[in-house]
This record gives C-alpha cells, sequence and structure tokens, in this order.
C-alpha cells in the first residue's frame, strides 16, 4: 500500500505534464483535423527558454523563488507561442487545404529542423538545471516505508491543475473560447458566419505552445537536466494521450495524461523501467479495441 501510495505521486505529476503537452495535439485536432507532430519540440525549447532566463537572471541574483519562477515562466511562454504562430503559419497554413499526407510531412520535417536549430545553438550535449525547488514532503508509515513528495513535484501538479480551471474556464465562458468551440464543431459553417477561422486556428497553435512550455520548463525543474531530443519521446506520450482520453477533447487529453503517467510508474514500480513504454502503449491498444475514438471521444458523423 505504502509504495502503492508513491507511485499514485510520481504517476499524477507525471500525467500532468503529458496532459499540458497533449491539449495541444488535440486542440489542433479538433479544429483543423491535423496532427502538430512538431508539437513535442515547443516543449523542449520552452524547457530551454527557462533555462536560458533563469541563466540570464542568475540564480544569485537576489530574487525571490517566486518571482525567479514567474520570470522563467513568462518568458518561456511567451518565446514558445511565438514558435506556436511562426509553425502554424510555416508548416500548417501553405498545405491546410491539401492532402492530410503533405501536412504531416510538413509538420514531422519542422520537427526535424526545430531540433536540429536547437542543437546548434545549446549544443546537442545534456545541459544542467539548476534545483531552484529543492526538498521534500515526507510522510511516514507503521510499517517504516516513508512517501516521498519533492516539492518541485508538487509544484508541477498544482500548476497544472490551476492550468486547467483556467483553460476550461476560458474555453467555455471567452469569446475566443466560444470561436475555438464553433470551429470544433463546423470550420466551414463558422467562417461562413463571419468568425475569423486563421486567427482561431493560430490562437490554437499558440496557446497549444504556452502549455507546453510550461510542462517544459517543470519538468526542467523537476529533473535537473535536459538535451534537444527530449521533445521527440514526450510529443509522442503525450500524443498517445491525447488519443487514449479521446484526441479532441480536452477533457480526454487530461484525462489520458494522468492515466498513461500512473500506467508508466507502476509499470516501473511493480515490474521494471524497462517495461513501462511496454506497458503504456500496451493500454492504448487494449483501450482503443473496445473504444476506437477513445474514453471521452466522440463518433465522427459524415454528413451527406
Amino acid at each position: 500500500m505504502d509504495l502503492f501510495l508513491q507511485q499514485v505521486f510520481n504517476g499524477l505529476s507525471l500525467g500532468a505534464i503529458y496532459a499540458l503537452i497533449a491539449i495541444g495535439y488535440t486542440m489542433v485536432y479538433g479544429i483543423i483535423g491535423m496532427i502538430n507532430f512538431a508539437h513535442g519540440e515547443v516543449y523542449m525549447i520552452g524547457a530551454y527558454t527557462g533555462l536560458v532566463a533563469l541563466t540570464a537572471v542568475g540564480v544569485g541574483s537576489g530574487l525571490p523563488l517566486p518571482l525567479l519562477l514567474a520570470v522563467m515562466l513568462v518568458i518561456a511562454v511567451a518565446v514558445t507561442g511565438c514558435y506556436g504562430f511562426a509553425i502554424e503559419r510555416v508548416a500548417y497554413r501553405p498545405v491546410r487545404g491539401g492532402p492530410r499526407l503533405v501536412a504531416l510531412i510538413s509538420a514531422i520535417g519542422m520537427s526535424i529542423f526545430l531540433q536540429n536549430w536547437v542543437a546548434l545553438g545549446q549544443g546537442a550535449r545534456d545541459a544542467a538545471v539548476p534545483y531552484l525547488v529543492s526538498g521534500a514532503a515526507s510522510v511516514e508509515f507503521a510499517t517504516g516505508f516513508v512517501v516521498t513528495a519533492p516539492y518541485s513535484r508538487i509544484l508541477i501538479i498544482v500548476v497544472t491543475v490551476v492550468l486547467m480551471i483556467a483553460l476550461t474556464l476560458f474555453i467555455r465562458y471567452s469569446r475566443m473560447g466560444r470561436a475555438c468551440r464553433a470551429c470544433a464543431q463546423d470550420l466551414r459553417m463558422a467562417n461562413l458566419l463571419g468568425i475569423d477561422t486563421n486567427r482561431v486556428i493560430s490562437f490554437t497553435f499558440v496557446l497549444g505552445a504556452m502549455l507546453a512550455a510550461v510542462g517544459g520548463v517543470l519538468i526542467a525543474l523537476s529533473v535537473g537536466k535536459l538535451n534537444p531530443f527530449i521533445g521527440f519521446l514526450a510529443g509522442i506520450k503525450a500524443f498517445t494521450a491525447a488519443v487514449l482520453g479521446g484526441i479532441g477533447s480536452i477533457p480526454g487529453a487530461m484525462l489520458g495524461g494522468v492515466l498513461l503517467g500512473l500506467a508508466e510508474t507502476f509499470a516501473a514500480g511493480y515490474l521494471s523501467s524497462q517495461y513501462k513504454d511496454i506497458v503504456a502503449f500496451a493500454l492504448l491498444v487494449l483501450i482503443l479495441l473496445f473504444r476506437p475514438t477513445g474514453l471521452l471521444g466522440k463518433p465522427e458523423v459524415e454528413k451527406v
């Protein structure tokens, strides 16, 4: 039971990162029906931008820790938002009306370009990230087992929950949120009714990039290192989480991220860390066998 509680906490913190990235996939797919396979690299760029901002400000600058974290997040969010906008304009808008395969190849090309862009600028080796949020909360059980909750992981969960609540309220009540929902239901009809669909699509890429940047900064602070290639695997896992929950559904992306994180940590804790990826993808296959649209996804209805 003690090990179970420890793995639950680890899974929630990992799943929170997957959920932040998966939202970018699911929002883009929900509106234009395409997969942004360069989204994992945006997550990586957000982590590097946070590190560069931290280096520029300086760990010993005397700024309070909350303010220092806020500076890192704001700069990372601003820079990756620009990247998200540029990716949509360069890699997606010119091919949006063409075959899906063309957009897929364009996205993969953008992913490879961004990997090498960062590797040339920052080097391909691992970069160390200072442990700004040190320490951990511990709970000792009668059996002698101690459940440890690092403050950096607690920060990931808290920030993710706050962002999820804010995103839900924004999508439900704001003008742009209603426009996003209208475009997700019928892009062509939304355009005919006067909604600037190009603006909505660009906003979706920017918003997804911002959320991924937050995840990149938080996981870099927790793990303590990063390299230009961390975005590929994280992007694949987040895409898996989006499909698992039902791609096109924001609650589905959240649920899929949490389930994938829990599956990985339980596999690592009870089996071996070498099996965590096998268990995660086996869970995806199992669920899609019975729910082809994902847990919260809805089947597409073709209009004739």
